[in-house]
């Protein structure tokens, strides 16, 4: 689908109704009990109007963790920073990320704290995978990494596990902290493993 043409009005509320019953639904019960059925009954829409949308539940799952990514890149694009300095933009865009996480907590909290949907934890990780390579490419030369001959994927892998970790962790304790306060406990700590030799 072409991002630049306008979604019909009611595509959209049917798709939203479809998610909220879908999140509803998963607070109560296993992924693997979730049919077409109950899910339209939820969304209180009918089957024939699911399968307009979807062709089963794994699609939906597919669309709406697409969705999920797509949100993310709107709030990064939104929150560019005009700075040559990489600490700066990692916690702007950091403080958007989990500003972002904490609006739709309810969303992120089901599909992510709970291990039930693997489906959104791997593109989120894929994401932030994405996100800490290319601030080690920005730094070039001057990055801790390639200062102290790290392999630059051993890094990645850890940077964005951490990341993700926190974020979960945030999440199950039903987020006890701002996100800019957690932004800041965590890139005081990157920035304490970047001090450490």
């Amino acid at each position: 689908m072409d991002k630049t043409t306008r979604t019909d009005p009611r595509i959209l509320r049917t798709r939203q109704l479809l998610r909220d019953a879908f999140i509803e639904l998963l607070e109560e019960m296993e992924i693997e009990k979730i049919s077409v059925n109950r899910l339209a009954e939820r969304a209180t829409i009918n089957r024939v109007t699911f399968y307009l949308h979807y062709k089963d539940i794994p699609d939906m799952l597919d669309k709406m963790a697409d969705d999920m990514i797509d949100d993310i890149h709107r709030v990064l694009d939104q929150s560019t920073v005009k700075s040559d300095s990489p600490e700066l933009i990692n916690s702007t865009l950091l403080v958007n990320l989990l500003e972002h996480i904490a609006e739709h907590s309810k969303f992120y909290k089901v599909i992510l704290a709970s291990h039930r949907t693997t489906i959104f934890t791997d593109r989120l990780l894929r994401l932030l995978t994405k996100l800490i390579s290319d601030g080690i490419e920005i730094r070039g030369k001057s990055s801790f990494v390639t200062k102290n001959n790290i392999q630059k994927d051993i890094a990645v892998w850890y940077s964005s596990a951490a990341l993700i970790g926190t974020i979960v962790s945030w999440l199950r304790v039903d987020m006890p902290y701002t996100p800019m306060f957690l932004a800041k406990q965590f890139l005081m700590l990157r920035k304490l493993e970047d001090n450490t030799e």
